[in-house]
């Protein structure tokens, strides 16, 4: 009988160390097909303070970094990590840092359906290598429309109060466990792993669910933290 394994999955749309963290743990899955694996994906915002309709891109990263040159410099760590998992990062094109309040909703829904991962996957993708502005309503029905979901139906869910109540009070949630920086894993409700952690760690944590494991350091996007 496979051991069955849930993995929760704190993360941000525009946590470029999230994509990462996202694609390690596809190749330890991967690597371990006699595990019945259930990843389940969680809300979290590294600046809710972003307005709704989004905000410049250079204007953004120039004031959290001090300047665009210092954003890029630090942003090329991130896209050779990229480039080693599959991911082809596209900063130079962004315009826009969204507010993901809306985006977290959709892919709450999407839960209900079980295709948040596919959803959540869509939008990484659409921000991180498409750079398609993610503050423009008509983008992500675009995105909504390929995924299979109507405008109204699309349009109900980002103008629902309740359902961005219930987002915002489960990143609360994981706020009061402690979780402070993206991505963060949680096992089988026993022990959390921090940060893009290489597949190796994926596979030896879940092998060894509960036990010690050997974690490295490893790269994450936290509130307030100059690291994406």
């Amino acid at each position: 009988m496979s051991k069955k394994i849930q993995i929760d999955v704190v993360s941000d749309v525009v946590c470029p160390w999230c994509f990462v963290g996202k694609k390690h743990l596809e190749k330890a899955i991967y690597a371990l097909p006699e595990y019945d694996i259930e990843v389940r994906w969680h809300p979290f915002q590294l600046d809710p303070t972003v307005p709704e309709n989004g905000v410049n891109k250079k204007e953004h990263y120039a004031k959290k970094f001090g300047s665009i040159e210092r954003y890029e410099e630090l942003s090329q760590r991130v896209v050779e990590a990229g480039e080693r998992a599959g991911i082809k990062f596209n900063f130079k094109d962004i315009v826009n840092i969204p507010n993901t309040l809306s985006l977290h909703a959709l892919i709450h829904e999407a839960d209900k359906l079980g295709r948040a991962d596919e959803l959540k996957e869509r939008f990484l993708k659409a921000f991180f290598e498409e750079a398609l502005d993610l503050t423009k309503k008509e983008n992500i029905l675009k995105l909504t429309r390929d995924f299979g979901w109507d405008d109204a139906f699309v349009e109900s869910v980002l103008e629902n109060k309740e359902t961005a109540y219930w987002v915002t009070q489960e990143i609360r949630h994981y706020q009061n466990l402690g979780v402070t920086g993206v991505p963060f894993f949680i096992i089988n409700n026993k022990y959390g792993l921090s940060g893009a952690q290489p597949p190796e760690v994926f596979i030896e944590a879940l092998k060894e669910v509960g036990g010690p494991v050997e974690t490295s350091e490893a790269e994450a996007c936290a509130i307030d933290d100059p690291n994406c």
